[in-house]
């Protein structure tokens, strides 16, 4: 069985979606969508903006999630048997699997953006990457540094990305370092997504959210929050929010996944790379490919 997956922010990349506009007229239609919806040329800013501007927060979630869905209704050619998303990825998840509209996921998106950038800036936080530590070790030594700091993103075997204060982290990368962690590396982001730091921002996505008509989906999403396949729409919305300030499960997605019978995955939007270089690392004998 195959299944849709959609990347989230760090999958962008300088004049993404030019071709598409160019090649597809769907496309076209949904990034002038886009553009009227947001009240500003996020179009031009994918198009023609350097490195630095695709890199805002508020910038970024939208800019991916446009990319991703233009890039399904232009090249997509069958239905997904499932779909799951890296993060703001599972935004443009719920789109291909009719959960929602491509107007509603494009506003709850940018809500979610405006809310997030509104979070980093109030309180300040990072991330950094793990590599070469068991999760448990890592959840452990998180537990018990007094300071903000955990488990944000289990990528795949042996990478785990923590989440919290400047001194969480700072402390946590320390006494990773010291149990053996082949390497500990901020990241240039700009806060503490999927940490207790985004509990503002989850709060405003939660009133978005509850006012937005979520369908019953045509295949199952499995969802952050949980690494379950979920139809429900009740049940997707309450983990979607929880989401904000939850971890991302992608390692145990794909177990989850490959315990359910699939084994290819076809990567859309974005550079292309992300999601498929962690699902290789997590099931070796998966195939991938991209839209």
């Amino acid at each position: 069985m195959s299944a849709y997956v959609f990347p989230g922010q760090g999958a962008q990349f300088e004049g993404m979606g030019k071709d598409l506009f160019e090649s597809s007229e769907i496309a076209r239609n949904l990034f002038n969508e886009a553009d009227n919806i947001l009240g500003f040329e996020l179009s031009s800013i994918m198009f023609n903006g350097s490195a630095e501007e695709l890199r805002q927060t508020k910038v970024t979630q939208p800019a991916l999630f446009v990319h991703s869905i233009a890039t399904l209704k232009s090249k997509a050619t069958e239905q997904p048997e499932a779909v799951a998303g890296h993060s703001l990825g599972e935004f443009s998840a719920l789109v291909a699997n009719g959960v929602l509209s491509f107007a509603d996921g494009l506003k709850l998106v940018y809500a979610r953006a405006m809310a997030m950038q509104a979070a980093c800036e109030a309180i300040p936080g990072t991330m950094a990457a793990i590599l070469g530590l068991e999760n448990a070790i890592v959840e452990d030594i998180c537990c018990k540094i007094e300071d903000v700091v955990v488990p944000a993103n289990y990528n795949c075997p042996g990478q785990l990305v923590i989440s919290g204060s400047l001194k969480g982290v700072d402390l946590a990368m320390q006494k990773l370092t010291e149990a053996g962690a082949k390497r500990a590396i901020l990241l240039e982001v700009g806060g503490a997504f999927h940490s207790p730091l985004m509990e503002p921002a989850r709060q405003q996505l939660a009133n978005a959210i509850m006012e937005t008509n979520f369908s019953q989906a045509i295949c199952p999403v499995y969802q952050n929050f949980t690494a379950l396949p979920e139809t429900n729409p009740d049940i997707i919305k309450q983990n979607l929010i929880a989401q904000l300030t939850g971890a991302v499960r992608w390692t145990q997605t794909i177990e989850k996944m490959v315990e359910d019978g699939f084994c290819s995955y076809i990567e859309v939007g974005g550079s292309g790379k992300v999601l498929s270089g962690l699902i290789k690392k997590t099931d070796r004998a998966a195939e991938t490919n991209t839209l």
